[in-house]
């Protein structure tokens, strides 16, 4: 997908946003991992976090795209709201960016 940057503004929005359904999917399967994680040491499952790091490698490996395009994938989600960052840590946005 590293051709993003040669693409007019409105179809390079177009692609990234393509892939936010994906990405959330890969995201979630990494939380609800953490939330097991934190559930057998009796901690709060709204706690659980994924590293941006860790996210960027899984989009990279998991669905083949470069590490510069899976990072303006998350940059993306960000500012849609669909996730929260805290420094470098993600979280769903249980809110889903509705008011």
């Amino acid at each position: 997908m590293n051709t993003t940057a040669k693409m007019p503004e409105h179809k390079q929005t177009q692609v990234i946003q393509s892939w936010h359904e994906p990405a959330l999917r890969t995201l979630n399967s990494f939380l609800e991992v953490r939330k097991a994680n934190l559930r057998k040491i009796n901690r709060d499952e709204s706690n659980a976090a994924v590293t941006r790091d860790e996210l960027i490698e899984a989009l990279s490996r998991d669905h083949r795209i470069s590490y510069q395009d899976a990072g303006m994938i998350i940059s993306s989600l960000h500012r849609c709201e669909e996730i929260i960052m805290f420094g470098r840590f993600i979280q769903m946005n249980e809110q889903g960016g509705e008011e």
